[in-house]
Parts: C-alpha cells; sequence; structure tokens
C-alpha cells in the first residue's frame, strides 16, 4: 500500500477522537519508529510503497489508537529531556513540564550547590525520568531514587542502564517510611496528585492506560504524599537543603501553606507553558 494513504486511514479513523495535528503527529512518530523514515518523507517520495510486511505495525498501532492507548506505550518508549526512556503501562508517561521542573533544579545546583558534589532524592521515580535525567546533566552529584512499585523500578533501572548512568534505587512506601540516608542537598518529587474529583477532567487515554497508583489520591486527603515528603524531608534534608515538587495546579496555596506550616523559607510557585501553577521550591532553614 502506498504510505500516504495509510496517512489517509489514520486521519479517516483517528480524528473523531483525536485532534488532526494530534493524528499527523502519531503517524510521523510511528513510522520513524518502525520504519526509521523522517517526517518529509512524503514530500520527496509521495508515491512512497510499503510491503505488507512494513505496513503491519502501522495497523497495528493504529488498532490500539482507536483504543486511546498511548502511543508512547505503543511504542514502548518516548524521549524526555533528549534522552530515550522505556515506558509502559506500569510508569506514567513523563510530562513537558516535568522537564522544566528538571531544568529548575539543574539551575539551582550549578547556583547554590556549585562546586559542591550534591546528593539528591527522587520520591516516586516511575520511570526514573526525573533521577535520570539529572543524573546526565551533574554527572558528579549521588543520585538516588525510590517508589513503591517494584514494576516501575525494574523499568527506571533499564532506563538508567540505557543511558549509562548510576542512580541508586530502592523500593520504599514513603507513606510508611521512617528514615533513610540523611544528609541530602535536594529532594524533589512528582507524587500523585490528582483527586478524583478531578477524574472528569481527564482524557480516556489516560484514565484507562497510566498506572492510578502514580495518579490518584483521594478528594479528603489531596496532600498526603505531600505531607509525608515534607515531613520526610525535613529529617533527611541538609541545612539549606532543597525540596521541589510538581504540585496540582487547584492546591498552590494549600501546598505552600503545608511547606510553611513544616518552617520551610523561600517558598516559590512557578506556572508551567499553559500558565497553571505547576512546581514550588522551599528551603529548610
Amino acid at each position: 500500500m502506498i504510505l500516504k494513504e495509510i496517512k489517509n486511514i489514520y486521519h479517516k479513523e483517528l480524528d473523531a477522537l483525536y485532534a488532526k495535528e494530534e493524528v499527523e503527529s502519531f503517524f510521523y512518530l510511528l513510522i520513524d519508529h518502525y520504519l526509521q523514515l523522517e517526517r518529509f518523507v512524503l514530500v520527496i517520495q509521495p508515491n512512497l510503497t510499503l510491503t505488507k510486511e512494513e505496513e503491519q505495525p502501522l495497523f497495528e498501532a493504529l488498532s490500539e489508537l482507536k483504543l486511546q492507548r498511548p502511543v508512547q506505550y505503543i511504542m514502548g518508549k518516548t524521549t524526555f529531556m533528549d534522552l530515550d526512556f522505556e515506558v509502559n503501562e506500569s510508569v506514567l508517561i513523563p510530562r513537558p513540564e516535568t522537564e522544566d521542573l528538571v531544568r529548575w533544579i539543574l539551575d539551582e545546583a550549578d547556583g547554590r550547590f556549585a562546586n559542591k558534589k550534591i546528593k539528591i532524592l527522587d520520591i516516586g521515580t516511575g520511570s526514573g525520568c526525573i533521577a535520570i535525567s539529572l543524573a546526565k546533566h551533574l554527572q558528579d552529584a549521588q543520585i538516588s531514587a525510590m517508589d513503591i512499585s517494584e514494576n516501575a523500578l525494574k523499568t527506571a533501572k533499564k532506563n538508567a542502564e540505557s543511558n549509562s548512568v548510576k542512580v541508586d534505587f530502592s523500593e520504599v512506601d514513603i507513606l510508611k517510611s521512617d528514615g533513610f540516608v540523611s544528609g541530602f542537598d535536594i529532594i524533589v518529587s512528582n507524587p500523585p496528585y490528582v483527586r478524583e474529583l478531578e477524574k472528569k477532567e481527564m482524557h480516556k487515554n489516560v484514565l484507562e492506560h497510566e498506572p492510578d497508583l502514580a495518579l490518584f489520591v483521594s478528594d479528603e486527603n489531596p496532600l498526603i504524599f505531600y505531607d509525608a515528603i515534607t515531613k520526610f524531608a525535613k529529617q533527611n534534608l541538609s541545612k539549606n537543603g532543597m525540596l521541589f515538587f510538581e504540585i496540582n495546579q487547584y492546591l498552590a496555596k494549600e501546598t505552600e501553606a503545608l511547606l510553611l506550616q513544616h518552617h520551610f523559607l523561600e517558598i516559590e510557585v512557578r506556572k508551567d507553558m499553559f500558565g497553571n501553577d505547576r512546581m514550588t521550591k522551599a528551603l529548610l532553614g
């Protein structure tokens, strides 16, 4: 079949489910992934014809996209901070706004902790995207990461190996943890923060495929992880150590109040690319 015709079939089958631009993105991601074809291939070869063997994975992916399975899970990988990460249903798909959080940490590390071999802990590491990206950019830092999910940690360890970095991984439930190796200069977490009441705002591809364990908290106690991690950070950060969170945009003031309650200083909230309160930094005095 001619590749251009397959592209037309993608639009015919998927435009009712996704924005046309998103369908275009899916198509080009998949031909690159399965066939190593560049985006401009149809300009150069408008009548490029695929064999049955070549077109099969494209139609299999189309079937999964119709079920609203995320394209990253279909391919089994995604890109974060210009690094490749394996992803599957055991881990959240890394988001661009989390890249902004990593860049913020890198800026602070280059400034406040310049010329120091710093220790960093990532709590709820998932795919390992935060810890591994920090390890890649801060090659003298000692990076640790924890998660409650054994399967997530297996994925994170693979990602650390494939990106040639060293991260010390531990299986820990932060809600039950009463101790760790203290003296961290930076603790960072992107914990579960989506309230049950917010499910109605979410797309089916997230609700039905990404892990609930990494996403949702109860309406009654939405800051349960922030409270536990803040208390943990008080015990395990070094003096003038820093705590970074990705946060629920609707609970920025509540998160800030929690940090103030535990006597953190210099609290700053930053917005994501969509103008939503998305991340916070605080200093342990």
